[in-house]
């Protein structure tokens, strides 16, 4: 039960924690998005970088060095690309720092307050053979329930650590897309488009012709 109660301290201060962080970066707020293509499309750079400096966004990060790669004519689009991904990546990862130590508890917790149940149940058929026959229903009834607390505060802990992984896994995958799509949307703009990326336009066009 001591286990299980600093587990889920943990996990609290973990859920806190993370969505403190999403609200600060500001994940869900992409309006900078369009107002920062737009001045692309005006080949303004400057005024580009401006928007995206004024945003704490990951994804702000990763089309701000987008725009830098992008613009710079001696790298080629294969370097762009590198960069950009090892640029995201590092976002990436500062996004799902400790998730994994909040799936650990998740999938723990149970397993925890299953063990407490079954060293419980021992517990109380041990005692209940040490009062050998004359035996008092209370002690093995006494002992049961105290075994099952252990499971069910196991899955107390358990239930909401797993609801909140799945939902901060949602937006750092939320986030890990609209890194994507700008990234791409902005090399287009320098004619830096990912290998990866053209090869399957052109596949697409291929498959389209040959359905004509």
């Amino acid at each position: 039960m001591w286990v299980l109660l600093a587990m889920s301290v943990l996990a609290v201060a973990i859920i806190l924690l993370k969505l403190f962080q999403f609200v600060r970066s500001g994940l869900r707020r992409l309006d900078f998005v369009d107002s920062t293509l737009l001045a692309l499309q005006k080949n303004d750079h400057n005024s580009a970088l401006k928007v995206l400096k004024q945003q704490r966004s990951p994804v702000a990060i990763v089309m701000e060095s987008a725009i830098r790669c992008g613009a710079d004519p001696a790298m080629s689009a294969k370097d762009v690309e590198a960069e950009v991904s090892r640029i995201g990546s590092a976002q990436i990862r500062n996004l799902e720092s400790w998730l994994r130590g909040l799936s650990s508890i998740a999938h723990l917790s149970p397993l925890l307050g299953l063990l407490g149940t079954v060293t419980g149940m021992i517990a109380a058929f041990m005692a209940m053979e040490a009062a050998g026959s004359h035996v008092d229903p209370s002690i093995l009834s006494g002992g049961i329930w105290e075994a099952l607390l252990t499971t069910a505060f196991g899955l107390t802990v358990a239930i909401p650590a797993m609801a909140a992984f799945y939902y901060l896994e949602g937006e750092v995958d939320h986030v890990r897309a609209s890194m994507k799509d700008v990234s791409i949307r902005v090399l287009r703009h320098f004619g830096k488009t990912p290998a990866s990326i053209s090869t399957r336009d052109d596949e697409k066009i291929e498959d389209e012709t040959h359905g004509i």
